[in-house]
């Protein structure tokens, strides 16, 4: 790695952790690609046109980028631009626009399939029995329907706060479910200009959660930790494992 891997955390301050889900506790495209292939299959069952009119990559694509031109004032929520690229194939296609919805549903519960990766889980027990954790997320994953709700104090979804990541207004909802100021807050996550440049705007002390050792971002004067693993970082932060 190309970046200096020194611990550079007041760790007297920390009093809450912010955790990011996608690609920080499980991959997410490969959850993402079985999820638009259950949609794919549900088509071809109750709306075949539409089946036929998707299975072309560059329809799929073109619609998913108007649909996201035409309503980029909802850039955050990522539940309501999957459901209206749906109702516009379907539209397309020439059948039923109300099916929209029960396909919607189809796409997201397969979302909510996660693999973790193999720290995910130990480090979520470390963290919490010390921490209150709040996840913080650009996307729609549902920590019920996951099974984690338990290590959590709080949930902020960019979709709930009307705002995505880097913006401050979403780290600072999650610091006031924890129940501390910003500066009282871990941020961990795996993007750097998403979680780790926005949570220290946000006046967040942050961890980079890098675990495929990129190299520093170009350019970036930003310095923190950088982890390959959850379980270093609980490590760091003095947490015994279970």
């Amino acid at each position: 790695m190309r970046y200096s891997y020194r611990p550079m955390l007041n760790l007297s301050r920390i009093r809450a952790i912010t955790l990011d889900l996608d690609d920080t506790l499980w991959p997410v495209w490969p959850t993402i690609e079985r999820a638009e292939q259950a949609l794919q299959a549900w088509l071809c069952l109750h709306a075949p046109a539409t089946a036929a009119w998707l299975s072309d990559p560059q329809r799929r694509r073109a619609i998913r980028e108007r649909v996201n031109a035409d309503w980029a004032d909802h850039v955050h929520d990522l539940t309501r631009l999957r459901r209206e690229a749906i109702r516009r194939a379907l539209l397309e296609a020439g059948e039923a626009p109300e099916l929209a919805e029960p396909a919607f549903e189809v796409f997201f519960a397969e979302r909510q399939k996660v693999s973790l990766y193999p720290d995910a889980l130990p480090a979520l027990h470390r963290l919490s029995r010390r921490f209150p954790v709040v996840s913080v997320s650009n996307g729609n994953a549902d920590l019920e329907r996951i099974g984690l709700r338990a290590h959590f104090v709080g949930a902020v979804s960019a979709r709930e706060v009307g705002c995505k990541k880097p913006d401050p207004r979403i780290f600072h909802h999650a610091a006031g479910l924890a129940g501390v100021p910003a500066e009282a807050v871990l941020h961990v996550g795996d993007d750097f200009a998403l979680d780790v440049v926005g949570a220290i705007g946000a006046g967040m002390q942050a961890v980079w959660v890098n675990r495929e050792g990129h190299p520093w971002p170009a350019g970036e004067e930003v310095r923190v930790l950088a982890c390959p693993n959850l379980n270093m970082l609980c490590d760091l932060l003095h947490i015994e494992p279970d």
